[in-house]
């Protein structure tokens, strides 16, 4: 038998020591050719035009946008706002085409599966892997699970889009997409028999006529074989081609790919690209038809599908306190209702201090308010489980949700702080700790509520809320107005984050940030027990904290924290703060803007099918280097000038280098991960036709590295009421010993798994995980699995997060979680101590 290491060698050295040849429509645009980004966006702006032109007419509105390749995300958005009547949100369009063209391009990673790719005449297979996969997306909107139904819609689009780079469709004279695809009820017809012959050897380089005469007039439907390790393939059988596939070095010689105008049959890689953007098309309107266009433009993000979540202390013998939370609770719901920032979906969780749960959702206000008036308290004193209820909500509730947790007390389960910061980091939620202090019954006086909790108990809830860009606030009877005001504030819609900084220790320090002629509503907090400030204007203009209503703008204190609204005029420019204090404190500016900045680490691996690349579900290696993708809404054009990993408690940053690869989407690649806390921040131009402004934003969410590497295995497709098992490995190259295991679900399914491996210093260890999906569980139905490793004492964590598909059908490819793992995982066997 051969061994393991020289197996492992073998497939490193095959697919990952070549030079890059692309065998897919390409991830990065070079060459003039069309990218599976490209392709994706200009199906997203022309069908999203197109039911816009249809809503125009029919409300006899006038729709005059020409649908062409010109198309840009910001004359979409301007021509449906108009169709519709309302103002569609650029940003979230823009969020929409990325999340589906982040989980298009991660499918490239499955080198080794011809369903996903339509490699090797796997074509019922691949029809299979599109049919189940638009069904999923059809489960995943019904459930009002946009981000899921993205993934998903990304993942079909990916594989439909290659079948016509991949396949001889278009060289059979085809004038339009092969509906068949999409359709599972059409029979696969005149597909090229196993024992066919398909293909010739190319001429020296020309390719043009390599596809045997006999195949074309008969109308033979083939695709070419392709290989990253084995020569082998049937006889007579067309090959993929490239430098990667060692079929293609193997009679009939050459390939008849697509992917770009230097592929084989590069001569046809424009009319491939075109039918694979039409074909795009045709699957988003049969979605659209299926689900019915205000939940098709929820899916595009042109449409509101915000989510409000609170978590709710019920311990305590006050009843005061439950009154003020419903009252500041009911301010919140109320403030949103009929606007059309309204959220489509409302989730409860309650904890005390013996447990925590259900989770309620909804998607009536009323009901929801109903649901929140029935809550009583206990007639314990005792801490709650409040970091359970959290990590409960993050993990059932959609990603970039609003999280509000209200209490009176400390937490009692202090041990998941960690595991609570990587599912903020995860998810990219905002959570915002209400602290309600409200009169003592054994006093009958006003108690400030840094007297009733401890400086440490209280710091526990600033440190997650300065993870997720949230905030804590003290509510007590005299401010609960004030409050609910800084509340509203918190989840208004567009809002961007120009700047984030901590400081614990405590160090006077100035601070500089940059406001462009974009931003409105521009307001600067400024949360500590005692911060001493000083603001200043790009024109010198100053401001004291201690000035409620100065010129610069006006200041509402609430607790320990202070909001200053900056007035409306001369705001464009460079401002400046200076900060005292003797305590810990945190600076956030945010303001309202189309201009946001979305950020996602990514993997990169050269192989065969290309450059594949996909969003990284796991933090990055602590010193190691690293690359994320940044993409630019709200402008068509934007130069970005600086991209940074800054410091989230002090003012130590790491350089990137940025690669633009489209008009404002970048890949910035970083030499180290810093081993401290950081937020992601940008700065760069609009381009405007008339003029050029500066402009600066930094990404909400702060991140961190880790020194634990996570490894899982998913076979994609789980059963319903069949355990799925899932391996996984956890390996680290410092502290060995006690490494605490767990694995949540968003869709609450039965799960077992280990509660703790046993680690040796610089080694690794095994587990496994079993999913279970109750029996009625509706086929097509996504479902999230992260698995977290943490270390001992709590000084390090990291994650892998998976996803998986309910299907009544069995799993058509299994394997690595992607083949960076797969090589990851034989490198780890091969030379673990040396690697780490």
């Amino acid at each position: 038998m051969v061994s393991l290491v020289v197996v492992a060698v073998f497939l490193l050295q095959g697919a990952l020591f070549q030079p890059p040849q692309a065998a897919a429509f390409k991830i990065l645009p070079a060459d003039q050719s069309l990218t599976h980004e490209q392709i994706t966006r200009a199906a997203f702006l022309r069908k999203m035009a197109e039911v816009c032109r249809d809503a125009a007419t029919s409300q006899g509105k006038d729709f005059t946008l020409p649908i062409n390749s010109k198309l840009t995300a910001t004359t979409v958005q301007r021509a449906c706002s108009n169709a519709y009547s309302s103002l569609l949100k650029l940003s979230s369009f823009n969020l929409a085409i990325v999340q589906t063209s982040l989980s298009n391009a991660a499918v490239d990673r499955k080198q080794f599966s011809t369903a996903h790719h339509f490699d090797d005449e796997d074509f019922k297979n691949g029809r299979d892997l599109i049919t189940k996969g638009v069904a999923a997306v059809k489960v995943s909107i019904k459930k009002g699970n946009y981000l899921s139904a993205r993934t998903s819609l990304g993942i079909v689009s990916h594989t439909l889009q290659d079948f016509y780079s991949h396949s001889n469709w278009v060289e059979l004279g085809s004038n339009a997409p092969f509906s068949t695809l999409i359709k599972p009820e059409l029979p696969l017809d005149n597909l090229a028999s196993p024992n066919t012959k398909t293909c010739q050897s190319c001429i020296g380089e020309d390719c043009s006529n390599n596809i045997l005469p006999e195949i074309i007039q008969q109308k033979k439907l083939t695709s070419g074989y392709f290989h990253l390790v084995f020569p082998f393939k049937p006889s007579g059988k067309c090959s993929h081609g490239g430098a990667f596939d060692r079929t293609s070095s193997t009679e009939p010689t050459g390939g008849i790919n697509k992917d770009d105008i230097s592929s084989e049959h590069g001569f046809l890689h424009q009319r491939a690209a075109d039918m694979a953007i039409n074909a795009t098309m045709e699957l988003l309107e049969d979605i659209r038809l299926a689900t019915g266009d205000q939940a098709f433009l929820r899916l595009m993000g042109l449409s509101q599908t915000s989510v409000l979540a609170f978590v709710i202390d019920t311990t305590g013998s006050l009843s005061n306190y439950i009154t003020e939370a419903k009252r500041v609770s009911f301010s919140i719901i109320d403030s949103r209702r009929g606007t059309s920032e309204e959220p489509s979906e409302y989730i409860l969780v309650k904890f005390n201090d013996q447990g925590f749960g259900l989770v309620i959702r909804t998607g009536d206000a009323d009901k929801f308010k109903e649901q929140i008036n029935s809550l009583s308290v206990s007639d314990s004193l005792n801490p709650g489980m409040c970091l359970s209820g959290l990590l409960l909500t993050l993990t059932r509730a959609p990603p970039s949700s609003n999280i509000f947790v209200f209490t009176d007390a400390s937490a009692k389960d202090t041990e998941l702080k960690s595991s609570v910061g990587a599912m903020i980091e995860s998810t990219k939620s905002k959570v915002t700790f209400l602290l309600i202090n409200s009169i003592s019954t054994r006093s009958q006086q006003n108690v400030s509520l840094s007297r009733s909790l401890s400086q440490s108990e209280i710091q526990l809830y600033r440190d997650l809320t300065q993870v997720s860009d949230g905030q804590t606030i003290d509510i007590t009877n005299t401010t609960s107005s004030q409050a609910t005001a800084v509340i509203t504030d918190l989840i208004t819609a567009d809002l961007v984050t120009v700047l984030q900084a901590t400081r614990n220790p405590p160090k006077a320090e100035n601070f500089s940030f940059v406001l462009d002629p974009t931003l409105s509503n521009v307001t600067v907090y400024i949360n500590g027990d005692s911060p001493v400030f000083t603001l200043y204007s790009p024109t010198g203009v100053s401001q004291s904290g201690s000035v409620t209503d100065g010129p610069l703008g006006s200041i509402l204190t609430v607790g320990n924290l202070k909001r200053v609204k900056l007035n409306s005029a001369s705001q464009t420019g460079e401002w400046k703060i200076s900060i005292n204090s003797t305590s810990s404190y945190n600076l956030r500016v945010t303001g309202q803007s189309s201009v946001d900045v979305l950020f996602y680490f990514v993997e990169i691996v050269q192989g065969g099918h290309g450059d594949s690349w996909g969003q990284s579900f796991t933090r990055p290696f602590i010193g190691r280097n690293a690359t994320f993708y940044v993409s630019v809404t709200g402008r068509d054009s934007v130069t970005v000038t600086e991209v940074l990993l800054v410091e989230a408690s002090g003012s130590d940053f790491v350089n990137g280098t940025v690669k633009a690869v489209g008009a404002t989407d970048f890949l910035v690649n970083i030499d180290r991960i810093p081993e401290w806390a950081f937020v992601v921040q940008l700065k760069g131009l609009l381009n405007d036709s008339s003029s050029v402004s500066r402009f600066q934003r930094q990404s909400p969410t702060q991140h961190k590295g880790s020194r634990i590497t996570v490894m899982a295995q998913s076979q994609n497709i789980t059963q319903p009421g069949v355990p799925l098992s899932l391996n996984f490995t956890v390996a680290t190259n410092t502290t060995g010993g006690t490494y605490t295991i767990r694995a949540l679900n968003d869709q609450g399914f039965s799960v077992s798994f280990p509660s703790s491996l046993i680690l040796e210093t610089g080694g690794s260890a095994q587990g496994s995980v079993t999913l279970t999906a109750p029996s009625d569980t509706e086929s097509g139905t996504d479902v999230k699995l992260t698995i977290e490793a943490e270390a001992p004492g709590s000084t390090d964590l990291n994650y892998v997060t998976l996803q998986l598909t309910v299907s009544t059908a069995n799993a058509i490819f299994s394997g690595c979680y992607s083949l960076s793992v797969c090589l990851s995982f034989l490198f780890f066997i091969v030379c673990h101590f040396v690697c780490l």
